[in-house]
């Protein structure tokens, strides 16, 4: 089968930052899925992992990134319960394993569901990794909840990326959450405010601009920018007994003890915990993907998808990462094979 991948972390824009090559289509065993993929996305983590993963290095075997796919299970492992051959799957891998940028996949079935069926391949696509993290950070991390929580505010810090775009949609439609996004640009404004939002705000003003928008505080806060940055903002604006979760990481430690007085609970969320760490309840990705396909294929989602390349290419992923790391693109960039 083709692949793409690299063999040293370089800049997007030299020759060999991904090369193609052929490798040998895996086989399936144990939970296992043999998948041919039809569509792929890019997400941040994409290209932090290229950066990063093989810096001042040379890689015998070209490294193989990539994780939201969109295909059909071509063949199954023996111990296989939820598909059989033939069935139409999505899912946002795993970042232990070898990654979607190619033409075949092995993916555990317990991270898998079925495909939206009213949804075209590369909508699909755009899909799993995102509204997985917008659903953990909502129902695992905060535990957001009817008919407790209803009515209650949600502020979504960078609501046009690919996450904020579905976490505006469940906060909005499924939890009945008041939702302030943040976004700096017209386009950006417009595109929240088409995901659901009720309040759009400027990142730069930010406490100021929520008070404007006539909130003093905000029962949750969603980080998907920069933690470090916002850290004293998030901790003026959160209501007492609120919760905080942050999908973005610190390279320094975090000022905890500043949420100690309003009791606030601050939390975590990486989408790959349960797959890199085989937790007891990872089959929960499979019910989450399965959940979220009924809930675009029934109107009440939309997908996220904003920008289709199309054909599997060194050309097109190199395209998709200068996209993403030039930090302004909207919704989801997907190339469709």
């Amino acid at each position: 089968m083709k692949a793409i991948g690299f063999k040293t972390s370089l800049p997007i824009d030299e020759s060999e930052s991904f090369i193609m090559f052929e490798t040998p289509v895996p086989e399936p065993k144990g939970r296992d899925l043999l998948v041919k993929i039809k569509a792929i996305s890019v997400n941040p983590v994409d290209f932090k992992i290229r950066q990063n993963s093989a810096k001042d290095t040379a890689l015998e075997t070209p490294k193989i990134i990539g994780w939201d796919a969109v295909g059909t299970v071509e063949a199954v492992g023996e111990d296989v319960t939820f598909f059989k051959a033939g069935d139409e799957v999505y899912y946002a891998g795993d970042l232990t394993r070898s990654g979607s940028n190619a033409e075949y996949q092995l993916i555990d079935e317990r991270i898998t569901g079925l495909k939206p069926s009213t949804l075209t391949y590369a909508e699909t696509a755009a899909m799993p990794l995102t509204a997985l993290t917008a659903w953990e950070s909502l129902y695992d991390r905060i535990r957001i909840a009817e008919p407790k929580d209803k009515g209650k505010s949600i502020l979504i810090i960078g609501g046009a990326g690919g996450v904020g775009s579905i976490a505006i949609q469940l906060a909005r439609k499924i939890s009945g959450l008041k939702v302030i996004a943040t976004a700096s640009r017209p386009e950006t404004k417009d595109w929240c405010k088409a995901m659901g939002a009720d309040v759009v705000v400027d990142h730069k003003n930010l406490v100021e601009e929520v008070h404007a928008a006539g909130l003093k505080e905000v029962d949750f806060i969603l980080d998907l920018v920069d933690l470090n940055n916002y850290w004293d903002t998030l901790v003026e604006l959160i209501k007492p007994q609120g919760h905080i979760v942050s999908i973005t990481g610190s390279a320094t430690p975090v000022a905890l003890n500043k949420l100690k007085n309003k009791s606030v609970t601050f939390s975590w969320e990486l989408m790959y915990t349960r797959s890199m760490y085989q937790t007891d309840d990872m089959e929960q990705q499979h019910h989450i993907l399965n959940a979220l396909a009924k809930l675009l294929d029934d109107g009440t989602l939309k997908t996220t998808l904003n920008q289709t390349l199309k054909g599997f290419s060194v050309e097109n992923l190199k395209e998709a990462h200068r996209l993403l790391e030039s930090g302004k693109t909207i919704g989801k960039v997907v190339i469709e094979y």
